[in-house]
C-alpha cells in the first residue's frame, strides 16, 4: 500500500484544520457545525414518489427499475430505487443495499452503484436516509448515528422479504459518510454477509475532532456550548436554524476540500434538488450526537465475515478508510484507487473498481 506524498498529505491537513478554526465550521460534505451566528438557508425540494428519470446519471437498458418504499424501526418510512438485472432467470439472487454519501440522495452516487451492480447480477437497493429526499420524518436534513445505521438494517429487512433475493446473500455498500454507518450496521446486524464502503468518512469521528483530529478540546467545548444553546432558539422559532452548506460560487474560496465538493454538489455533474449538500446544507445542531456517540467502536466485530475498503490516493478522506482497516479484523482488504480523489469515487465510471466490487461481492455473497 502506497503512502500518500508526506508534504502533500501535511498541506492538505494545514487547509483542513486552518478551516475548522475560522467562525463557520460548514463544510457540506463532512457535516461539520456552525460555530458562530447561525443561517437560515433554502431546504432542498422534496417529492414524494417522483416517477420521473431524474438521476445524475443515465437509465440502463440492462436492469428493470422501481420505486419502493418500507419503514425502518423507528417508523420513520424510507424511500428507494430497486434495481433489478433484467435477464435474471427464476433463482433468488444475491443483493446490496446501497447508500451515500452523507448530504446526497439516492438519485446520486447511490444510485449509479446500485445500478452499475445490478447489471453485474445483483438485485440493489438505493434509499434515502430518514429525513432526507423522499424519505420520511418531520424535521429535514438531519442525520444520526443511530437512525442512519438503523436505515441500513431496514434495508436489510426489506431486501430480505423480497421474492427475487436469496436473504442468506446480502451485502452492503457505503459511500464518504455512509460509509461509516455502513460498518458500524453491519457490526451489530449479522445477517449481513459483507460490506464494502468508497471514500469513507467516519463522521463521528470528524465532527467531533475535526480533520486529522486537529480540532482543540476548547474548540470542541465552544461547539458544544453553541449547539447546545440553540437548541433552545431552534424550540422557540419552532423550526430549526439551517447551517449553510456549499457556496454558490467559488469566488475567494481557496479551500480545496469546498472547491472538491462543489465541483461535484454545485455543478451538472452532481446537483440534484433534494440533496442536502446541492442546496440548504444540514441543521445548525445536526453533530450533537455523531460528536459523542462513535460510530466505528465495534468494527472488529464485522468479523468473520468480509470487508472491502476503497479510497483514492489523492483523497484528504484516505486516512478514515487506512484507520478502520488497521481496527477491523480479518477478513480485510484495503484498496487504494491511484490518482483518484474522494469525489472521483462518487461517479467516475473509468475509475470506480466495479470489477473488483463485483467479484469481492460475487465471492463473498455465494
Amino acid at each position: 500500500m502506497d503512502k500518500q506524498n508526506g508534504t502533500e498529505r501535511a498541506e492538505t491537513q494545514q487547509d483542513a484544520g486552518s478551516f475548522g478554526r475560522r467562525d463557520v465550521l460548514k463544510l457540506t460534505g463532512a457535516g461539520l457545525a456552525v460555530l458562530g451566528a447561525s443561517t437560515v438557508a433554502a431546504a432542498p425540494a422534496r417529492a414524494q414518489y417522483d416517477t420521473a428519470w431524474d438521476k445524475t446519471f443515465p437509465k440502463s437498458d440492462a436492469v428493470d427499475h422501481s420505486k419502493v418504499s418500507f419503514t425502518n424501526r423507528y417508523g420513520v418510512p424510507l424511500v428507494g430505487d430497486l434495481y433489478l438485472p433484467k435477464k435474471r432467470g427464476s433463482q433468488p439472487l444475491p443483493a446490496i443495499a446501497v447508500a451515500g454519501p452523507f448530504g446526497a440522495v439516492k438519485e446520486q452516487s447511490a444510485g449509479l452503484y446500485a445500478q452499475t451492480m445490478a447489471e453485474r447480477g445483483f438485485v440493489t437497493l438505493a434509499f434515502d436516509p430518514s429525513y432526507v429526499g423522499e424519505s420520511g420524518g418531520a424535521v429535514r436534513d438531519v442525520a444520526s448515528p443511530d437512525i442512519n445505521t438503523e436505515d441500513f438494517m431496514a434495508a436489510v429487512d426489506f431486501l430480505g422479504l423480497h421474492n427475487a433475493v436469496n436473504r442468506e446473500r446480502i451485502g452492503i455498500i457505503g459511500i464518504c459518510g455512509f460509509g461509516g454507518m455502513a460498518l458500524n450496521a453491519v457490526a451489530a446486524d449479522k445477517r449481513v454477509k459483507a460490506v464494502a464502503t468508497a471514500s469513507m468518512y467516519d463522521m463521528s469521528r470528524v465532527m467531533a475532532k475535526g480533520y486529522y483530529d486537529s480540532l482543540p478540546a476548547e474548540q470542541r467545548t465552544k461547539m458544544l456550548e453553541t449547539m447546545s444553546r440553540q437548541r433552545w432558539t431552534d424550540v422557540a422559532n419552532g423550526k430549526p436554524a439551517m447551517a449553510g452548506g456549499l457556496p454558490d460560487s467559488l469566488d475567494g474560496v481557496e479551500n480545496p476540500v469546498i472547491r472538491m465538493y462543489y465541483g461535484y454538489y454545485k455543478t451538472k455533474r452532481g446537483y440534484h434538488k433534494r440533496s442536502v449538500n446541492s442546496n440548504g446544507g444540514w441543521t445548525v445542531t445536526n453533530p450533537l450526537s455523531f460528536m459523542n456517540m462513535p460510530l466505528l467502536t465495534y468494527v472488529a466485530e464485522i468479523s468473520p465475515r468480509p470487508m472491502l475498503l476503497i479510497a483514492g490516493s489523492e483523497a484528504h478522506s484516505r486516512y478514515f478508510s487506512e484507520d478502520a482497516y488497521k481496527a477491523a479484523a480479518e477478513p480485510k482488504e484495503l484498496m487504494i484507487v491511484e490518482g483518484a480523489d474522494h469525489v472521483d469515487l462518487y461517479d467516475q465510471v473509468k475509475i470506480i473498481p466495479f470489477d473488483k466490487l463485483q467479484s469481492f461481492f460475487e465471492r463473498h455473497l455465494a
